[in-house]
Protein backbone atom coordinates (compact mmCIF):
# COMPACT_ATOMS: atom_id res chain seq x y z
CA UNK A 1 0.00 0.00 0.00
CA UNK A 2 1.10 3.57 -0.66
CA UNK A 3 -0.92 5.47 1.90
CA UNK A 4 0.69 6.46 5.18
CA UNK A 5 -2.01 5.03 7.41
CA UNK A 6 -4.56 2.33 6.88
CA UNK A 7 -8.14 1.87 7.90
CA UNK A 8 -8.57 -0.77 10.57
CA UNK A 9 -10.32 -3.87 9.26
CA UNK A 10 -13.74 -4.75 10.61
CA UNK A 11 -12.24 -7.61 12.64
CA UNK A 12 -10.32 -5.16 14.86
CA UNK A 13 -11.98 -4.93 18.25
CA UNK A 14 -12.99 -1.66 19.88
CA UNK A 15 -10.52 -0.54 22.50
CA UNK A 16 -11.67 -1.14 26.06
CA UNK A 17 -12.52 1.99 28.06
CA UNK A 18 -9.75 1.36 30.59
CA UNK A 19 -7.08 1.21 27.89
CA UNK A 20 -5.48 4.22 26.22
CA UNK A 21 -4.07 4.21 22.70
CA UNK A 22 -1.16 6.44 23.69
CA UNK A 23 -0.07 4.00 26.41
CA UNK A 24 2.50 1.50 25.13
CA UNK A 25 3.47 -1.54 27.22
CA UNK A 26 6.76 -3.27 26.36
CA UNK A 27 6.95 -6.84 27.60
CA UNK A 28 10.47 -7.98 28.55
CA UNK A 29 11.72 -11.45 29.40
CA UNK A 30 14.92 -12.82 30.85
CA UNK A 31 17.40 -13.81 28.16
CA UNK A 32 16.08 -11.32 25.62
CA UNK A 33 18.56 -9.52 23.34
CA UNK A 34 19.25 -5.98 24.51
CA UNK A 35 19.20 -4.37 21.05
CA UNK A 36 15.70 -5.50 20.10
CA UNK A 37 14.47 -4.73 23.61
CA UNK A 38 15.77 -1.17 23.43
CA UNK A 39 14.05 -0.28 20.14
CA UNK A 40 10.50 0.30 21.47
CA UNK A 41 11.94 1.85 24.63
CA UNK A 42 13.71 4.47 22.55
CA UNK A 43 10.87 5.07 20.09
CA UNK A 44 8.02 5.29 22.59
CA UNK A 45 9.77 6.13 25.86
CA UNK A 46 11.55 9.43 25.10
CA UNK A 47 9.75 12.78 25.01
CA UNK A 48 10.47 14.36 21.61
CA UNK A 49 7.58 16.81 21.48
CA UNK A 50 10.07 19.60 20.77
CA UNK A 51 10.73 17.88 17.42
CA UNK A 52 7.06 17.50 16.59
CA UNK A 53 6.71 13.90 17.73
CA UNK A 54 3.56 13.30 19.81
CA UNK A 55 4.29 11.75 23.17
CA UNK A 56 3.50 8.19 24.16
CA UNK A 57 3.39 6.88 27.71
CA UNK A 58 5.70 3.91 28.15
CA UNK A 59 5.13 1.04 30.58
CA UNK A 60 8.06 -1.39 30.79
CA UNK A 61 6.63 -4.67 32.05
CA UNK A 62 8.32 -7.84 33.20
CA UNK A 63 6.87 -10.94 31.62
CA UNK A 64 8.22 -13.08 34.46
CA UNK A 65 9.85 -12.73 37.86
CA UNK A 66 12.98 -10.56 37.89
CA UNK A 67 15.67 -9.61 37.82
CA UNK A 68 15.79 -10.21 34.08
CA UNK A 69 19.15 -11.21 32.63
CA UNK A 70 19.86 -10.00 29.12
CA UNK A 71 22.67 -9.82 26.58
CA UNK A 72 26.13 -9.55 28.09
CA UNK A 73 24.99 -10.69 31.52
CA UNK A 74 23.18 -7.45 32.33
CA UNK A 75 20.43 -7.61 34.94
CA UNK A 76 17.28 -5.54 34.58
CA UNK A 77 14.39 -4.78 36.86
CA UNK A 78 11.15 -3.48 35.40
CA UNK A 79 8.92 -0.89 37.08
CA UNK A 80 5.77 -2.84 36.17
CA UNK A 81 4.55 -6.39 35.97
CA UNK A 82 1.97 -8.08 33.77
CA UNK A 83 -0.90 -6.25 35.50
CA UNK A 84 0.16 -2.97 33.85
CA UNK A 85 -0.61 -4.38 30.40
CA UNK A 86 -4.27 -3.87 31.30
CA UNK A 87 -3.85 -0.10 30.72
CA UNK A 88 -2.08 -0.28 27.35
CA UNK A 89 -3.58 0.28 23.94
CA UNK A 90 -0.42 -1.09 22.32
CA UNK A 91 1.58 -4.04 23.64
CA UNK A 92 5.03 -4.75 22.19
CA UNK A 93 6.95 -8.02 22.57
CA UNK A 94 10.43 -7.02 21.32
CA UNK A 95 11.98 -10.49 21.30
CA UNK A 96 11.83 -13.92 22.87
CA UNK A 97 14.87 -15.56 24.40
CA UNK A 98 14.71 -18.88 22.56
CA UNK A 99 12.38 -20.10 19.86
CA UNK A 100 12.73 -23.63 21.24
CA UNK A 101 11.22 -22.86 24.66
CA UNK A 102 7.58 -21.98 25.44
CA UNK A 103 6.75 -18.53 26.84
CA UNK A 104 5.29 -18.24 30.36
CA UNK A 105 1.55 -19.06 30.37
CA UNK A 106 0.80 -15.95 32.45
CA UNK A 107 2.31 -13.72 29.78
CA UNK A 108 0.34 -15.47 27.04
CA UNK A 109 -2.89 -15.00 29.00
CA UNK A 110 -2.12 -11.28 29.43
CA UNK A 111 -1.56 -10.90 25.69
CA UNK A 112 -4.82 -12.69 24.87
CA UNK A 113 -6.76 -10.45 27.26
CA UNK A 114 -5.18 -7.34 25.82
CA UNK A 115 -6.10 -8.41 22.30
CA UNK A 116 -9.66 -9.27 23.34
CA UNK A 117 -9.99 -5.77 24.77
CA UNK A 118 -8.89 -4.13 21.53
CA UNK A 119 -5.20 -3.52 22.19
CA UNK A 120 -2.79 -3.50 19.27
CA UNK A 121 -0.28 -6.37 19.69
CA UNK A 122 3.19 -6.06 18.19
CA UNK A 123 5.90 -8.72 17.88
CA UNK A 124 9.41 -7.68 16.87
CA UNK A 125 11.75 -10.34 15.46
CA UNK A 126 11.37 -13.51 17.57
CA UNK A 127 8.55 -11.83 19.47
CA UNK A 128 6.39 -13.32 16.72
CA UNK A 129 6.87 -16.71 18.37
CA UNK A 130 5.27 -15.38 21.55
CA UNK A 131 2.32 -14.01 19.61
CA UNK A 132 1.99 -17.33 17.77
CA UNK A 133 2.12 -19.28 21.04
CA UNK A 134 -0.73 -17.11 22.32
CA UNK A 135 -2.78 -17.99 19.22
CA UNK A 136 -2.85 -14.38 18.04
CA UNK A 137 -1.35 -15.18 14.62
CA UNK A 138 -3.68 -18.04 13.71
CA UNK A 139 -4.97 -17.51 10.18
CA UNK A 140 -3.04 -14.26 9.85
CA UNK A 141 -0.09 -13.09 7.76
CA UNK A 142 3.09 -12.56 9.76
CA UNK A 143 6.83 -12.28 9.42
CA UNK A 144 9.92 -12.76 11.55
CA UNK A 145 13.67 -12.88 11.06
CA UNK A 146 14.38 -14.71 7.79
CA UNK A 147 16.46 -17.37 9.59
CA UNK A 148 13.53 -18.27 11.86
CA UNK A 149 10.72 -18.10 9.29
CA UNK A 150 10.84 -21.83 8.34
CA UNK A 151 10.68 -22.83 12.00
CA UNK A 152 7.75 -20.47 12.68
CA UNK A 153 5.90 -21.86 9.63
CA UNK A 154 6.53 -25.47 10.65
CA UNK A 155 5.66 -25.05 14.33
CA UNK A 156 2.53 -22.95 13.69
CA UNK A 157 1.12 -24.14 10.33
CA UNK A 158 -1.98 -21.94 10.65
CA UNK A 159 0.21 -18.81 10.49
CA UNK A 160 0.79 -17.42 6.99
CA UNK A 161 4.52 -16.72 7.33
CA UNK A 162 6.04 -14.40 4.75
CA UNK A 163 9.82 -14.13 5.23
CA UNK A 164 10.16 -11.54 2.46
CA UNK A 165 8.67 -8.62 4.37
CA UNK A 166 10.35 -6.17 6.73
CA UNK A 167 7.08 -5.98 8.62
CA UNK A 168 3.47 -7.05 8.29
CA UNK A 169 0.56 -4.90 9.50
CA UNK A 170 -2.61 -6.96 9.89
CA UNK A 171 -4.58 -4.27 11.65
CA UNK A 172 -4.51 -5.14 15.35
CA UNK A 173 -1.59 -7.58 15.15
CA UNK A 174 1.75 -6.52 13.69
CA UNK A 175 5.06 -8.36 13.28
CA UNK A 176 8.51 -7.43 12.03
CA UNK A 177 11.67 -9.06 10.76
CA UNK A 178 14.88 -9.08 12.79
CA UNK A 179 16.75 -6.32 14.57
CA UNK A 180 16.63 -3.09 12.52
CA UNK A 181 13.27 -4.03 10.99
CA UNK A 182 11.85 -3.41 14.45
CA UNK A 183 12.68 0.27 13.92
CA UNK A 184 10.81 0.18 10.60
CA UNK A 185 7.71 -1.23 12.27
CA UNK A 186 7.83 1.22 15.20
CA UNK A 187 8.12 4.12 12.75
CA UNK A 188 5.15 2.69 10.86
CA UNK A 189 3.12 2.68 14.08
CA UNK A 190 3.95 6.35 14.69
CA UNK A 191 3.07 7.09 11.06
CA UNK A 192 -0.25 5.27 11.42
CA UNK A 193 -1.09 7.07 14.67
CA UNK A 194 0.13 10.58 13.90
CA UNK A 195 0.96 10.88 10.21
CA UNK A 196 3.97 11.17 7.93
CA UNK A 197 5.42 14.36 9.39
CA UNK A 198 5.62 12.94 12.91
CA UNK A 199 7.22 9.72 11.67
CA UNK A 200 9.67 11.70 9.56
CA UNK A 201 10.65 13.89 12.50
CA UNK A 202 11.23 10.82 14.63
CA UNK A 203 13.29 9.17 11.88
CA UNK A 204 15.52 12.25 11.69
CA UNK A 205 16.07 12.12 15.44
CA UNK A 206 16.98 8.43 15.20
CA UNK A 207 19.13 9.11 12.10
CA UNK A 208 17.40 6.39 10.09
CA UNK A 209 15.43 6.50 6.81
CA UNK A 210 11.69 7.06 7.30
CA UNK A 211 11.02 4.13 4.97
CA UNK A 212 13.46 1.53 3.73
CA UNK A 213 13.21 0.14 0.22
CA UNK A 214 12.86 -3.55 -0.45
CA UNK A 215 12.22 -6.34 2.00
CA UNK A 216 14.15 -9.23 3.51
CA UNK A 217 14.78 -10.86 0.11
CA UNK A 218 18.24 -9.33 -0.11
CA UNK A 219 19.28 -11.09 3.09
CA UNK A 220 17.62 -14.46 2.55
CA UNK A 221 19.74 -17.59 2.64
CA UNK A 222 17.19 -20.38 2.70
CA UNK A 223 19.54 -23.31 2.89
CA UNK A 224 18.19 -25.53 5.65
CA UNK A 225 16.96 -25.17 9.20
CA UNK A 226 19.18 -27.18 11.51
CA UNK A 227 16.42 -29.55 12.51
CA UNK A 228 16.38 -31.04 9.00
CA UNK A 229 20.07 -31.92 9.24
CA UNK A 230 19.49 -35.55 10.19
CA UNK A 231 16.68 -36.08 7.69
CA UNK A 232 17.36 -37.94 4.42
CA UNK A 233 16.23 -34.86 2.52
CA UNK A 234 19.28 -33.01 3.85
CA UNK A 235 21.54 -34.94 1.47
CA UNK A 236 19.31 -34.10 -1.49
CA UNK A 237 19.27 -30.40 -0.63
CA UNK A 238 23.02 -30.37 -0.06
CA UNK A 239 23.44 -31.89 -3.53
CA UNK A 240 21.20 -29.20 -5.01
CA UNK A 241 23.25 -26.42 -3.43
CA UNK A 242 26.44 -27.91 -4.84
CA UNK A 243 24.97 -28.21 -8.36
CA UNK A 244 23.10 -24.93 -8.80
CA UNK A 245 25.12 -24.34 -11.97
CA UNK A 246 23.36 -27.32 -13.58
CA UNK A 247 19.85 -27.31 -15.02
CA UNK A 248 17.64 -29.56 -12.93
CA UNK A 249 14.15 -29.30 -11.52
CA UNK A 250 12.18 -30.49 -8.53
CA UNK A 251 11.43 -33.78 -10.27
CA UNK A 252 15.18 -34.42 -10.28
CA UNK A 253 15.37 -33.79 -6.54
CA UNK A 254 12.36 -36.02 -5.90
CA UNK A 255 13.99 -38.81 -7.88
CA UNK A 256 17.20 -38.47 -5.88
CA UNK A 257 15.12 -38.78 -2.71
CA UNK A 258 13.34 -41.86 -4.15
CA UNK A 259 9.98 -40.16 -3.73
CA UNK A 260 7.11 -39.17 -5.96
CA UNK A 261 6.85 -35.47 -6.73
CA UNK A 262 3.76 -35.11 -4.57
CA UNK A 263 5.34 -36.90 -1.60
CA UNK A 264 8.55 -34.92 -2.00
CA UNK A 265 6.69 -31.60 -2.08
CA UNK A 266 4.71 -32.47 1.03
CA UNK A 267 7.76 -33.76 2.90
CA UNK A 268 9.93 -30.79 1.92
CA UNK A 269 7.30 -28.25 2.96
CA UNK A 270 6.64 -29.97 6.28
CA UNK A 271 10.34 -29.86 7.15
CA UNK A 272 11.27 -26.41 5.88
CA UNK A 273 8.04 -24.41 5.63
CA UNK A 274 8.86 -23.65 1.98
CA UNK A 275 7.75 -25.18 -1.32
CA UNK A 276 10.72 -26.91 -3.02
CA UNK A 277 10.32 -25.01 -6.29
CA UNK A 278 10.35 -21.62 -4.56
CA UNK A 279 13.32 -22.69 -2.45
CA UNK A 280 15.24 -23.75 -5.56
CA UNK A 281 14.47 -20.50 -7.38
CA UNK A 282 15.52 -18.49 -4.31
CA UNK A 283 18.84 -20.33 -4.16
CA UNK A 284 19.49 -19.68 -7.86
CA UNK A 285 18.72 -15.97 -7.41
CA UNK A 286 21.07 -15.83 -4.40
CA UNK A 287 23.81 -17.39 -6.50
CA UNK A 288 23.12 -14.87 -9.25
CA UNK A 289 23.45 -12.03 -6.74
CA UNK A 290 26.84 -13.32 -5.64
CA UNK A 291 28.10 -13.62 -9.21
CA UNK A 292 26.79 -10.17 -10.13
CA UNK A 293 28.66 -8.73 -7.16
CA UNK A 294 31.86 -10.72 -7.48
CA UNK A 295 32.47 -11.31 -11.20
CA UNK A 296 32.39 -9.70 -14.62
CA UNK A 297 30.30 -12.42 -16.22
CA UNK A 298 27.58 -11.08 -18.48
CA UNK A 299 23.98 -11.47 -17.39
CA UNK A 300 23.60 -14.27 -19.95
CA UNK A 301 26.61 -16.07 -18.47
CA UNK A 302 25.33 -15.56 -14.92
CA UNK A 303 22.02 -17.12 -15.92
CA UNK A 304 23.80 -20.19 -17.27
CA UNK A 305 26.05 -20.52 -14.23
CA UNK A 306 23.03 -20.39 -11.89
CA UNK A 307 21.03 -23.06 -13.68
CA UNK A 308 18.43 -20.81 -15.29
CA UNK A 309 17.29 -22.04 -18.67
CA UNK A 310 17.55 -18.57 -20.19
CA UNK A 311 18.52 -14.99 -19.27
CA UNK A 312 14.83 -14.11 -19.54
CA UNK A 313 14.04 -16.56 -16.72
CA UNK A 314 16.80 -15.06 -14.56
CA UNK A 315 15.57 -11.51 -15.14
CA UNK A 316 11.98 -12.43 -14.32
CA UNK A 317 12.75 -14.21 -11.06
CA UNK A 318 15.35 -11.63 -10.05
CA UNK A 319 12.92 -8.76 -10.48
CA UNK A 320 10.08 -10.56 -8.71
CA UNK A 321 12.24 -11.30 -5.68
CA UNK A 322 14.28 -8.11 -5.48
CA UNK A 323 12.40 -5.48 -7.45
CA UNK A 324 15.39 -4.82 -9.70
CA UNK A 325 16.92 -6.16 -12.91
CA UNK A 326 20.26 -8.00 -12.70
CA UNK A 327 21.98 -5.21 -14.64
CA UNK A 328 20.59 -2.49 -12.36
CA UNK A 329 21.56 -4.50 -9.29
CA UNK A 330 25.16 -4.83 -10.51
CA UNK A 331 25.33 -1.13 -11.46
CA UNK A 332 24.06 -0.05 -8.03
CA UNK A 333 26.51 -2.35 -6.28
CA UNK A 334 29.49 -1.17 -8.30
CA UNK A 335 28.54 2.47 -7.92
CA UNK A 336 29.32 2.09 -4.23
CA UNK A 337 32.65 0.35 -4.76
CA UNK A 338 35.84 2.44 -4.42
CA UNK A 339 36.98 3.90 -7.74
CA UNK A 340 39.53 1.75 -9.46
CA UNK A 341 38.56 -1.33 -7.50
CA UNK A 342 37.39 -3.33 -10.48
CA UNK A 343 37.39 -6.99 -11.30
CA UNK A 344 39.02 -8.67 -14.25
CA UNK A 345 36.89 -10.43 -16.88
CA UNK A 346 35.37 -13.61 -15.53
CA UNK A 347 37.19 -13.41 -12.23
CA UNK A 348 35.49 -13.88 -8.89
CA UNK A 349 36.40 -11.69 -5.95
CA UNK A 350 36.58 -13.49 -2.60
CA UNK A 351 33.87 -11.46 -0.92
CA UNK A 352 32.59 -14.76 0.42
CA UNK A 353 35.32 -16.34 2.55
CA UNK A 354 36.56 -19.66 1.12
CA UNK A 355 35.35 -21.50 4.20
CA UNK A 356 31.73 -20.48 3.51
CA UNK A 357 30.87 -23.78 1.87
CA UNK A 358 27.47 -25.39 1.54
CA UNK A 359 27.73 -26.72 5.07
CA UNK A 360 28.63 -23.28 6.38
CA UNK A 361 25.69 -21.73 4.57
CA UNK A 362 23.42 -24.37 6.05
CA UNK A 363 24.83 -23.68 9.48
CA UNK A 364 24.45 -19.91 9.05
CA UNK A 365 20.78 -20.33 8.23
CA UNK A 366 20.30 -22.83 11.02
CA UNK A 367 21.47 -20.93 14.09
CA UNK A 368 17.88 -20.08 14.95
CA UNK A 369 16.35 -23.40 15.98
CA UNK A 370 19.11 -24.49 18.33
CA UNK A 371 20.63 -21.20 19.41
CA UNK A 372 19.43 -18.40 21.60
CA UNK A 373 17.49 -15.40 20.33
CA UNK A 374 20.60 -13.29 20.66
CA UNK A 375 21.88 -14.86 17.47
CA UNK A 376 19.12 -13.31 15.41
CA UNK A 377 21.16 -10.34 14.31
CA UNK A 378 23.93 -12.50 12.83
CA UNK A 379 23.82 -12.22 9.03
CA UNK A 380 26.43 -13.81 6.75
CA UNK A 381 28.87 -11.21 5.48
CA UNK A 382 28.22 -12.09 1.85
CA UNK A 383 24.58 -11.14 2.35
CA UNK A 384 25.15 -7.84 4.16
CA UNK A 385 26.51 -6.25 1.02
CA UNK A 386 23.18 -6.73 -0.72
CA UNK A 387 21.70 -3.84 1.26
CA UNK A 388 24.26 -1.47 -0.22
CA UNK A 389 23.14 -2.40 -3.70
CA UNK A 390 19.65 -1.19 -2.88
CA UNK A 391 20.67 2.08 -1.30
CA UNK A 392 19.80 3.79 -4.57
CA UNK A 393 16.12 3.16 -3.77
CA UNK A 394 15.42 0.51 -6.40
CA UNK A 395 12.91 -1.54 -4.47
CA UNK A 396 9.36 -2.69 -4.85
CA UNK A 397 6.57 -0.19 -5.54
CA UNK A 398 4.03 1.01 -2.97
CA UNK A 399 5.11 1.31 0.65
CA UNK A 400 8.58 -0.29 0.70
CA UNK A 401 9.23 -3.21 2.97
CA UNK A 402 5.68 -3.37 4.27
CA UNK A 403 2.75 -5.66 3.93
CA UNK A 404 -0.39 -4.09 5.34
CA UNK A 405 -3.93 -5.18 5.91
CA UNK A 406 -6.15 -4.78 2.84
Amino acid sequence: MSQDSIAAPESVRKLSGRRRREVVAVLLFSGGPIFESSIPLSVFGIDRQDAGVPRYRLLVCGGEEGPLRTTGGLELTTPYGLEAIGRAGTVVVPAWRSITSPPPPEALDALRRAHEEGARIVGLCTGAFVLAAAGLLDGRPATTHWMYAPTLAKRYPSVHVDPRELFVDDGDVLTSAGTAAGIDLCLHIVRTDHGTEAAGALARRLVVPPRRSGGQERYLDRSLPEEIGSDPLAEVVAWALEHLHEQFDVETLAARAYMSRRTFDRRFRSLTGSAPLQWLITQRVLQAQRLLETSDYSVDEVAGRCGFRSPVALRGHFRRQLGSSPAAYRAAYRARRPHGDQLGPGTVEQVVPPQVSVQARRTAAATAPSGSATASSTVPEQVKSYSEAFASGQGRPSLPGQRSAP
